[in-house]
């Protein structure tokens, strides 16, 4: 009689944690895209010429944003193998990627000025402003992209617990000769078990009888 087949290793990641991946990397896109557009506009002046026009993009002005981009691509990956403790740093994660980004987007919309300056500077060098800074709606974009990371970093904390278990074969300490003799794979070809004698003793008794214990 043959033993049943063992049960298939569940998936990596599936219903809850493939929308939560898929969100998060949405977002990491999304945050990716609102920091490449010109924030702001303005113009300097040199000493060849009277007007410098100047576009400052979002990553000159808020480096946080292009730096939570990336923060919440590891964390889209990450929730593929996240356990019971790792969602939880997955999370806090999460939400501090969109709580930087909000604020860094958000400053520059209240205050561009001193950013316009110092681009200006770098490329006349003076930090005189000839023309009023001019801002775009992505700064506006990027922080409201923020804040909807912030809140799905919530809703992650809230649903992390339906998650399903990752496989184990990313579980530690997971030992694969124990998953093989729990599923039966040490029986003999036929499905018969084979006797492995447990001491000298039984090993001897086994040659008494005529078995060969080896």
């Amino acid at each position: 009689m043959s033993l049943p087949d063992a049960p298939p290793a569940p998936a990596v990641a599936s219903g809850g944690r493939r929308r939560a991946i898929l969100a998060v990397l949405a977002l990491a896109l999304a945050s990716l895209v609102s920091g490449v557009p010109v924030w702001m506009t303005t113009a300097g002046t040199s000493a060849l010429r009277a007007e410098v026009p100047v576009e400052v993009t979002g990553t000159q002005a808020a480096p946080g944003v292009p730096a939570a981009a990336l923060v919440l691509l590891a964390a889209g990956i990450a929730i593929g193998l996240a356990g019971r403790v790792g969602r939880w740093v997955v999370t806090g994660v999460v939400v501090v990627a969109g709580l930087l980004q909000a604020v860094s987007a958000f400053a520059i919309a209240a205050d561009p000025e001193p950013v316009a300056r110092t681009v200006v500077a770098g490329a006349t060098g003076v930090e005189t402003l000839v023309t009023p800074v001019m801002l775009t709606p992505w700064p506006w974009v990027a922080g409201v992209v923020g804040v909807v990371v912030v809140l799905v970093g919530g809703w992650l904390g809230v649903t992390s617990r339906t998650w399903a278990r990752p496989s184990y074969r990313h579980d530690a300490g997971h030992d694969p000769g124990h998953d093989a003799g729990r599923h039966g794979t040490g029986a003999a070809p036929g499905g018969a078990r084979v006797a492995v004698p447990d001491d000298d003793q039984a090993a001897w008794d086994a040659l008494t009888r005529g078995d060969d214990p080896s």
